[in-house]
């Protein structure tokens, strides 16, 4: 596998996972399995609080969206193994959530 490529999928499994992760775009996709609340720390601060819902299958895919390490293995094996055997479809959504994914490391980078 050339750099390049190697390079551009670790940068579209990121945002990939974020996106399935973290992103309030896709909380549709998570409400079903994740309920968030928010409690109060005794300092006075907010935090959100994840919590996995039901059992079997449901709570497997719970667990699954509420670890950003093992959606990412999950993230990358799909985008891996789509740019081998449907690469005319995968190649343009690779290259989008990589592009995408170095816009927001680079937005981090200068808020910092």
């Amino acid at each position: 596998m050339a750099w390049f490529h190697f390079f551009l999928l670790g940068l579209a499994a990121f945002r990939f996972t974020h996106l399935l992760v973290y992103d309030r775009i896709t909380a549709f996709i998570r409400k079903p399995f994740l309920e968030v609340k928010e409690e109060t720390d005794p300092d006075g601060s907010t935090v959100e609080v994840i919590l996995v819902k039901g059992t079997g299958l449901r709570r497997f895919f719970g667990e699954l969206l509420s670890c950003h390490w093992c959606t990412g293995v999950w993230c990358a094996a799909i985008l891996y193994v789509g740019s081998l055997y449907l690469s005319a479809v995968f190649e343009p959504v690779i290259y989008i959530l990589a592009i995408s994914g170095l816009a927001a490391v680079i937005e981090e980078w200068l808020r910092r």
